[in-house]
C-alpha cells in the first residue's frame, strides 16, 4: 500500500496511491483520519483497515471517486521528528579517502545519527534556498524510514516491527556551512537544517517483501534489494542500492530508542548511499582529475530521485529574492 498525504483548497488529507489515483481515506471508512499523523497514532488497527480500502479498490469491489486538483505533500508533513543515519560505509570510506584522512573505525562498531529540523520537511516541488545556501549546495540520495508505533529500548531483532513504511529521502546540504560549523565539532546544523524532502509516498513494509534479502553478516533486520539513483537535469549523477546499507535500519533504531521513546511520525533517514551526493562525487573526481570539473546544485536546477519500489521525488531549486548572508556576518 502507497500513502499520500495531499492538499486540497489549502487543507490538508491522507489517501492512498492505487494505479496512479489518489483517493481520500476518509471518505471510504471515516473510522480513519485525514491526516498522517492521527492515522499513524492509530496503530495497527487503522493501517489494516487503510490496507483492505487499498485492497477493495484494487479488486474493484470498492469505486470511491478519485481525487482530481491536489498538491501532493510530503507523506508525513509533520514529522514528530527526524533523525539521519549514517549506514552506507561506502561512501563514509570515500569521503574520508577523498579527504585524505583514515576510515573511521567506529563506524563498524555501532551505527549513529544526528537530529535534523523536522519543521523543514518538505515534499515533491520546488525547493526555496537563501543565498548561502547556494555555496556548494548539495543533494544527498537516501532511504527513509516512518515509526508507526511508540516503543522504547527496542531490541533490533525486533525493531523491523515498529516500522510503518518507507519513502525516498532527500537531505539537502549546504556544504560551506555544514563545514564551516563543523570545524568546531558541532553539528551539522545550519548545513542541513532549511530542507530535508521526503515522498512522494509511505510504502508499507509488505509491497517490498519481493526485495528482501539477507543482511550483511553480523547484521539484524531487514535489508531490500532496491535499486537508488539520481538524475540532476536528466543527467544521472548517482546509483546504488538499499542492499549495500551496512547498518540496517533496525539496527538504528535499537539505537535511537534506548533510553527515550520513539514515536509514530518519527522520520529517520538511512545517510547518503555510495555515490549520492556532489560532495562525494567531487572528491572522487579531483582524486583522480587535477583538471575533474566539481559540481554543486544551481538555481533552476531539476533534481529526480528513484528507488525500486518507493517510486520517484523530483524537487526544483529555486532561489529566494534577497541578499542577505549569515556568512557575510562572521567576526575578523
Amino acid at each position: 500500500m502507497k500513502l499520500v498525504s495531499y492538499k486540497t483548497e489549502d487543507r490538508e488529507h491522507l489517501g492512498v496511491f492505487v494505479n496512479g489515483h489518489i483517493y481520500n481515506l476518509n471518505s471510504c471508512n471515516k473510522l480513519i483520519p485525514d491526516d498522517m499523523n492521527a492515522f499513524l497514532q492509530g496503530g495497527d488497527a487503522l493501517m489494516e483497515r487503510a490496507k483492505q480500502i487499498n485492497h477493495d479498490i484494487i479488486s474493484g469491489a470498492l469505486q470511491p471517486k478519485e481525487e482530481i486538483f491536489y498538491e501532493i505533500l510530503a507523506p508525513v508533513p509533520h514529522p514528530t521528528s527526524c533523525r539521519d543515519g549514517y549506514a552506507f560505509r561506502q561512501h563514509v570510506a570515500a569521503a574520508r579517502r577523498n579527504r585524505k584522512v583514515d576510515m573511521i573505525a567506529e563506524f563498524d562498531q555501532y551505527p549513529i545519527f544526528y537530529f535534523t529540523n523536522h519543521n523543514a520537511i518538505q515534499g515533491p516541488g520546488e525547493i526555496e534556498c537563501m543565498p548561502d545556501h547556494f555555496q556548494k549546495l548539495d543533494f544527498e540520495l537516501e532511504v527513509a524510514v516512518v515509526i508507526g508505533k511508540k516503543g522504547r529500548n527496542v531490541k533490533a531483532a525486533e525493531a523491523d516491527d515498529y516500522i510503518a513504511g518507507y519513502m525516498i529521502m532527500n537531505d539537502m546540504s549546504a556544504r560551506t556551512l555544514q563545514m564551516e560549523e563543523m570545524l568546531l565539532n558541532l553539528g551539522p546544523a545550519k548545513g542541513k537544517d532549511f530542507s530535508t524532502v521526503i515522498g512522494p509516498w509511505l510504502v508499507t513494509p509488505d509491497e517490498l517483501e519481493p526485495y528482501k534479502v539477507a543482511a550483511k553478516p553480523n547484521h539484524v533486520g531487514n535489508a531490500y534489494d532496491l535499486k537508488m539513483t539520481c538524475n540532476v537535469n536528466g543527467i544521472q549523477v548517482s546509483a546504488g542500492n538499499m542492499a549495500d546499507m551496512d547498518w540496517t535500519f533496525a539496527e538504528i533504531i535499537e539505537r535511537c530508542a534506548y533510553g527515550v521513546d520513539i514515536l509514530p511520525g518519527d522520520v529517520i533517514g538511512s545517510g547518503t548511499v555510495g555515490t549520492g551526493c556532489f560532495l562525494e562525487l567531487n572528491g572522487t573526481g579531483l582524486l583522480n582529475d587535477p583538471n575533474y570539473k566539481v559540481q554543486w546544485l544551481q538555481a533552476g536546477d531539476t533534481v529526480e530521485m528513484e528507488i525500486t519500489g518507493l517510486g520517484s521525488l523530483t524537487n526544483i531549486i529555486t532561489k529566494t529574492d534577497t541578499d542577505f548572508s549569515i556568512l557575510a556576518l562572521k567576526k575578523k
